[in-house]
């Protein structure tokens, strides 16, 4: 188990990294301006849920061989980046409500399906990269040798972290939510919202794209700025 002091420093420098937004904020705003506070929350949820198998995979080792991977990452990396492209694009082209969504929530709110934004959720978390290079980079620092199994300190870590990201990203899913009923008052404001939401993910996606190799996310690389 991890000591006391390693969990409150933990704690601490998690909750510093996380409230700086990154790019599961911009994620989790431009679903929630999509598909409401509803929506946003059951996305924040899986792309929680899709972070849990990347804390198991460093924990275990694994995620520092894919951090060490330039093609590895790099295919990661694209799938990650070319899913979320995909998803900002559905968005735009269904921007537009019906006339029964507009004048109804309820209607709205039967269209989501909690199903499917949780497996898009899972898939944006577990595909990406650095997600990987984060955990591979910090949870080590954290690890007391003399503490016990330095596995379980850090899916200790991990789930710590996921817990705190998820904590911070659901109030982004409700403040975003709340800016979206306003908008569903107009069916143009409305539209708007959803193509706002579906351009972020769109450039969310082309800006994971674009970036560097894994040599520019590394340890020796400033892994305090990689937000997840």
């Amino acid at each position: 188990m991890p000591t006391p002091e390693s969990l409150f420093a933990f704690s601490l420098a998690a909750l510093l990294l996380i409230i700086v937004p990154g790019p599961s904020v911009l994620f989790v705003i431009g679903r929630s301006l999509y598909y409401g506070r509803r929506g946003g929350l059951m996305s924040v949820l899986g792309n929680s849920l899709g972070v849990l198998p990347l804390v198991a995979a460093v924990a275990f080792g694994v995620g520092t061989i894919v951090a060490q991977s330039i093609v590895v990452f790099t295919v990661i990396k694209l799938l990650g980046a070319g899913y979320l492209i995909y998803l900002g694009v559905q968005a735009i082209r269904h921007r537009t409500f019906t006339e029964a969504e507009v004048q109804d929530p309820a209607v709205r709110a039967r269209t989501l399906n909690p199903t499917v934004l949780l497996r898009q959720g899972f898939l944006v978390g577990v595909t990406n990269p650095k997600a990987i290079v984060f955990l591979v980079a910090v949870l080590p620092q954290f690890v007391v040798v003399s503490s016990g199994s330095v596995q379980l300190q850090m899916l200790i870590l991990g789930v710590m972290f996921v817990a705190i990201g998820l904590a911070s990203d659901a109030a982004w899913a409700v403040l975003a939510g709340s800016a979206q009923q306003w908008f569903a008052r107009s069916p143009r404001r409305l539209s708007a919202a959803r193509g706002a939401g579906g351009a972020l993910m769109i450039g969310l996606g082309s800006g994971l794209a674009l970036t560097g190799t894994k040599g520019e996310f590394g340890a020796e690389a400033e892994p305090v700025t990689l937000q997840l």
